[in-house]
């Protein structure tokens, strides 16, 4: 198992969220990654108060940050594509299906998942803000269209680019999820299977057994679980 706690690779994650958030923080992308790649890896916890230095690893005070010995980065993203690079697993050789593949984490984290995110907000933080409904049809059209974009490129295929897995399909398959916790990919059952397929796949559901455990381990005293 890749998580160990005298790894080179660390990476940071929060010690806790509510149960709304739990699944769907960001480092879950990169443990996925991780334990696809067979690299082994630790975690740094944080709490509601970060390390008084953490903003020069992390300017907007997020997770995941990752650190090696050789490189020290934020941003999943471009922790993915590191990742990536160091394993044919999640990153093709070839150069044409590289890129396609990079290209697609892109547009996961540009183009799909800003409108997918705050549309789900709406309903799940800001529901009692009075700017919240007003705004729910803009995001219900965008976030609707770049679903259905995403849908029809996918098709019957197995992932994004054929028969073949790699982070961009990871990295769509993570901002999906979001979708589905919000209830928009009902009509789309196409999507619905794609993330299906991803979290069957044993590397994702050791990732998300460990994101899961910090937080029962450091579930507040006082709080509901």
């Amino acid at each position: 198992m890749p998580l160990n706690a005298d790894a080179e690779i660390e990476i940071t994650a929060l010690a806790w969220v509510p149960e709304g958030a739990r699944g769907l923080v960001k480092d879950l992308r990169v443990r996925w990654a991780l334990e696809e790649a067979g690299l082994d890896y630790r975690v740094r916890l944080l709490g509601g108060d970060r390390p008084a230095n953490y903003r020069k690893d992390q300017p907007f005070d997020q997770v995941p940050c990752l650190s090696d010995g050789t490189v020290q980065i934020f941003e999943s993203g471009a922790i993915l594509q590191y990742i990536g690079k160091q394993s044919e697993a999640l990153l093709p050789i070839d150069r044409q299906a590289k890129y396609r593949s990079i290209q697609w984490t892109y547009a996961a984290v540009s183009s799909v998942e800003p409108f997918v995110q705050f549309r789900v907000l709406l309903d799940a933080v800001f529901a009692d803000q009075e700017w919240a409904s007003p705004a729910k049809p803009t995001f219900d059209h965008y976030a609707q269209l770049r679903l259905g974009q995403v849908s029809a490129w996918l098709g019957d295929k197995r992932w994004l680019e054929g028969d073949r897995f790699t982070i961009g399909d990871l990295m769509m398959v993570t901002v999906l999820r979001i979708a589905g916790r919000g209830g928009l990919l009902a009509d789309k059952p196409n999507l619905a299977d794609y993330v299906s397929r991803g979290e069957a796949r044993p590397a994702f559901q050791r990732a998300l057994e460990d994101h899961l455990e910090s937080f029962a381990q450091n579930q507040p005293e006082g709080v509901a679980a």
